[in-house]
């Protein structure tokens, strides 16, 4: 872990004084748009790319090393994959080099270099926003779920498609990802929903719902896994690892209920709030589903990135005065949550050939 604990103070380090050298814009006499330092933004992206790169373990990444290594990736594998974007990316790099390290690097980099360009466009704090990518936990996902991930730092850079309304640049941009991994097509359908305001009726029914489904779980797993059995997912039908942590789903979901309290201050600051707490909103109702079983949790991951840069904005909900006491709760929940997750919970140790 002592890896990751240099990553979180110099990430946070770059990141702060990224936003404290910032250029503040006032827009129309009232909206305050902040353009982050881009020289010590980059110090932020270079000490993720190098962590995350870097690293033998973690998750799955032993696998995807294995894999590399033992196969031959010719066209006629490439097209007996459901996922074939990734695996044209591992036969190009293999042209180069036969250590697996490319393929690690590579994909770290893209999906590092894709979120932190995401959170810093749209996030208020920029270093709130980096700093709890870490301490909430997407930061070890991209180490772990590496396909799916590439595939959500994709879509998250058609957020600006989502903000304008343009369907079929986002419809693009969701089947690409999905040829990294095909669960992206879930973001189909959710575009139509996330258009709409904040806390609505349907809001509600799919927080409902979630509910409903936690409480039949059996019986809705039964009915999905069957109905999957013959994709590649039906794997996910012998998965029996128990639910997602009762905490992890109370901390994914006190932003959201901060959101509500101030939605009307919320959308006075940030006009585009709405579509960024209906993306938390689905990412929670997914979490509460993970209850019944952990791997919902990774739909997740699609959603996630939204709460995050909502969160950078919450602080600004609070009346000035307490704006920093707000700023500092926050640091100090995320540090001792990350240290009972990461250290506690899940005992991360961070392996590399090159940092030691």
């Amino acid at each position: 872990m002592t890896v990751l604990w240099i990553n979180l103070a110099i990430v946070f380090l770059c990141s702060f004084l990224s936003r404290y050298f910032s250029r503040t814009l006032v827009l129309n006499n009232s909206l305050v748009s902040i353009k982050p330092n881009k020289l010590f933004a980059l110090g932020t992206i270079i000490s993720f790319i190098l962590v995350s790169g870097l690293r033998n373990n973690i998750g799955d990444t032993p696998f995807y090393v294995h894999t590399y290594n033992i196969t031959n990736f010719t066209w006629e594998l490439v097209k007996s994959q459901d996922e074939m974007g990734f695996a044209i990316l591992q036969m190009i790099l293999k042209r180069y080099s036969n250590d697996p390290q490319i393929l690690i690097f590579t994909t770290a980099l893209v999906t590092n270099v894709l979120i932190i360009i995401g959170l810093y466009k749209y996030s208020r704090l920029f270093e709130l926003s980096v700093y709890v990518y870490i301490t909430g936990g997407l930061f070890l996902v991209t180490m772990n779920g590496i396909r799916q991930c590439l595939a959500a730092a994709i879509i998250f850079t058609g957020t600006k498609y989502l903000i304008e309304g343009n369907w079929f640049k986002y419809l693009v941009l969701i089947v690409f990802a999905s040829l990294f991994h095909q669960s992206a097509l879930i973001l189909i359908p959710i575009y139509f929903f996330v258009r709409y305001k904040a806390w609505s009726k349907a809001t509600l029914i799919l927080l409902l719902f979630s509910v409903l489904i936690v409480l039949g779980f059996n019986q809705f797993s039964s009915a999905l896994f069957s109905a999957l059995q013959q994709s590649q997912y039906g794997v996910y039908s012998t998965f029996n690892e128990g639910g997602a942590n009762i905490l992890r789903v109370i901390v994914f979901a006190i932003p959201l209920v901060i959101a509500f309290f101030g939605r009307e201050r919320l959308r006075e600051i940030f006009p585009h709030s709405d579509l960024f707490v209906n993306m938390s909103i689905i990412g929670l109702s997914f979490m509460i589903i993970s209850m019944g079983n952990w791997i919902f949790a990774r739909f997740n991951i699609y959603f996630e990135l939204y709460q995050i840069i909502l969160i950078s904005w919450i602080v600004k909900v609070f009346r000035k005065k307490d704006q920093k006491l707000v700023y500092y709760a926050i640091i100090l929940c995320y540090l001792g949550y990350f240290y009972y997750d990461s250290v506690i919970n899940l005992n991360i140790k961070y392996f590399s050939n090159y940092l030691g």
